[in-house]
């Protein structure tokens, strides 16, 4: 069949449809590019400056971070980095909450994506009633066995035509959102892991800085 078959046999309906696959596949390529790039450099450039905090190198540190302000967790570690002095506990806090600031950016379109999945189904089923409601509208009752009712079933295999596509865009855009779903339940994990070591970092130097100031005293 056609693709202008397809549409014209799903109805009405595939309007809306074909607006929700192009959405959701543009959205799918910018998040795909999205956690590419994470991936691709986020844990070189986080060991690379924990190896220069160890170093007592913090300006190397924050001067790596600056360079990939672009990631998240580049982004957590400069709001913490860049505080003047802080105590360990103020120290945290700057990490949870840049953390927190960070989720929405993490969870993009994952709103939309859960929109598209749930309403194309129903759409889709949406145009079969509208494709049978239309079929046996068109049924004359002392024709039975003539030609309208083998135009009446034709019409029946046309109508399923809008809950099949319904249900393409929904299985495919659920694959991808439950996809990037893992993916952010990874970040987050890396996360907690790496802002737990920068902070245990900073504790072990706060400490031995407080130690140093009160042996010369």
């Amino acid at each position: 069949m056609a693709i202008s078959n397809v549409f014209s046999a799903g109805g009405v309906v595939m309007i809306p449809l074909l607006c929700f696959s192009v959405l959701a596949l543009a959205l799918i390529v910018e998040r795909i590019k999205f956690w590419l790039k994470i991936n691709n450099h986020q844990t070189d450039v986080v060991r690379d400056v924990l190896n220069l905090y160890r170093r007592n190198n913090v300006v190397g540190a924050i001067d790596k971070l600056r360079k990939n302000a672009d990631l998240p967790i580049a982004r957590m570690f400069i709001a913490a980095l860049e505080l003047e002095e802080p105590t360990p506990e103020e120290f945290r806090l700057a990490l949870e909450s840049e953390a927190q600031a960070e989720i929405p950016l993490l969870k993009r379109f994952q709103n939309i994506f859960d929109t598209i999945i749930s309403l194309s189904p129903l759409l889709g089923l949406l145009g079969t009633v509208l494709g049978l409601i239309a079929s046996f509208s068109s049924l004359n009752l002392g024709d039975v066995g003539g030609s309208q009712t083998a135009n009446v079933t034709g019409g029946i295999s046309e109508a399923l035509v809008s809950t099949a596509a319904g249900l393409v865009v929904a299985i495919s855009t659920l694959i991808f959102a439950n996809t990037f779903r893992g993916m952010y339940q990874r970040q987050m994990a890396l996360i907690q892991e790496y802002g737990g070591e920068l902070e245990l970092l900073y504790r072990r130097r706060y400490e031995r800085g407080n130690k140093n100031y009160a042996s010369t005293r």
